[in-house]
């Protein structure tokens, strides 16, 4: 694999190279659930349940993506900007630190999710019938969560050092395996569910396979090392530090899925089974067409990380300014298609025309003004990159918490919007949030990387004087 030059290539070309396996990597990432749910729409007579039903376990899923994130996009900033500043040995301890972050974590998840499943399942508004596919998928899914947490959490760091297309070649074999075992277990075997929650698990184990043999091998500089650690203290020295600044994608994953509880329990109050299907397809269709946008600005993240070490504003601020060239034009595209042509991205997921009818003005009032998205993940991204940990921390609450979470209960109940009211929490929360978070980020960084340019210039002139 040909590595990524950080210290001299040229940012575009940084940008690009990072962000284009990572894009690869994310959209062969979506095959993991997003197959998953294409074939479980189409078991015969049991397909819209079923999907509804595996709607009601995103909340645990995205809560597992939560701390996944919050120690591998929290540590991994911090490891580039100690590469960009020459410390290779604190770099790899905080590589280290977050592995062991990330094993930790996801040996409580699988034992507290197999003991609490079941209760957390009725919290988010299962039902009898959609109980009998949940918490069978639910706890086959869980078995699992040690492989997807490693693959997922200790990519960065691989990213980080010059290596995307390591990332994207783990993903691509979870993904390719799981394309072909889905339907192997699903119908072949006759499994129906937990046919799809068994293609995942073997898919993610050996995705974790081959980062485990990049992360302890020789390929990388900074690897894992498993001596022995006498004190708990040693075996975690900059937790704090990696969790602090992965509070933000933390927190905007555990709203997340308050979001998708808030969602089902109202839906089904106010539509019933076939509404949390809807909520499933809108869900599933939002991962698909947000992966090029996550793609660009985490490809963007390690770029600006790095030249914000090393002390290069004028390379941080052209990163941001790529970053929004690509982000902005992609979702006013997107916001025009799904206007256009909605019918196109739920047929992926269910061929059931009575949902059919229920989920286009669904979609339609889910992604009104989806381009504020865009100002929202750029903003975000910056914060977390440059180690601004409470303005990262703060927009992710007030996007989801302070807005989408309330609006989910207002619209429908006192403003008497209905199910409709549930979707037209998200455009609104877009429209405010992703507009004070980029402004934000304008008003407040800009200024420090001038700052930046211009102390690096003045260095430079005295340097040249004294020469």
């Amino acid at each position: 694999m040909k590595q990524v030059d950080f210290e001299n290539g040229r940012i575009a070309q940084n940008v690009a190279c990072t962000a284009f396996p990572m894009l690869v990597a994310q959209v062969l990432s979506l095959l993991y659930s997003i197959v998953d749910r294409i074939y479980i729409g189409r078991i015969p007579g049991e397909g819209t349940s079923a999907l509804g039903a595996v709607g009601l376990c995103f909340p645990i899923i995205i809560l597992i993506t939560g701390f996944t994130n919050m120690y591998g996009m929290g540590g991994s900033p911090l490891f580039a900007m100690e590469l960009g500043r020459g410390n290779c040995d604190k770099a790899e301890k905080i590589m280290n630190t977050s592995f062991r972050l990330l094993s930790v974590t996801a040996f409580l998840i699988i034992i507290l999710g197999e003991v609490f499943a079941e209760p957390l399942l009725r919290i988010f508004g299962a039902s009898d019938n959609a109980m009998k596919y949940a918490l069978i998928y639910l706890r086959i899914y869980l078995t699992g969560t040690f492989f997807s947490m490693v693959t997922t959490g200790m990519n960065p760091f691989i990213n980080a050092q010059g290596f995307p297309g390591i990332g994207m070649l783990s993903v691509v074999i979870g993904a390719v395996s799981n394309l072909i075992l889905d339907p192997f277990f699903i119908f072949t075997l006759g499994m129906g569910v937990s046919g799809a929650a068994v293609a995942t698990v073997v898919s993610q184990g050996l995705s974790m396979i081959l980062v485990s043999h990049y992360i302890f091998g020789k390929k990388l500089k900074q690897q894992i090392r498993m001596e022995k650690i006498r004190r708990v203290k040693d075996a975690f020295p900059f937790a704090g530090d990696i969790v602090s600044l992965g509070m933000a994608p933390f927190i905007m994953q555990c709203t997340n899925s308050l979001v998708q509880a808030a969602c089902n329990r109202v839906l089904m109050v106010f539509g019933g089974e076939v509404y949390v299907s809807v909520m499933t397809i809108v869900s599933s269709v939002r991962q698909i067409l947000d992966t090029p946008v996550m793609a660009v600005v985490e490809g963007a993240s390690p770029v600006i990380s790095y030249n914000y070490g090393a002390k290069r504003g004028r390379n941080v601020r052209k990163a941001m300014m790529l970053m929004m060239q690509v982000t902005v034009p992609y979702t006013l595209v997107v916001w025009m298609l799904i206007l256009w042509r909605p019918e196109l991205f739920i047929s992926i997921f269910s061929q059931d025309k009575t949902l059919l009818a229920d989920a286009v003005p669904a979609l339609h009032l889910y992604f009104f003004a989806y381009i504020f998205q865009s100002l929202q993940y750029s903003g975000q991204t910056v914060f977390k990159a440059l180690n601004k940990k409470k303005h990262a921390v703060f927009f992710s609450l007030f996007r989801k918490a302070v807005m989408v979470i309330p609006l989910t209960y207002l619209f429908p109940y006192m403003f008497g919007l209905g199910a409709n009211g549930v979707f037209m929490a998200e455009p609104v929360s877009n429209v405010i949030g992703g507009a004070a978070c980029f402004a934000t980020m304008l008003l407040t960084v800009l200024p420090e990387l001038k700052r930046m340019e211009n102390t690096r210039h003045d260095s430079s002139v005295i340097q040249e004087g004294t020469l």
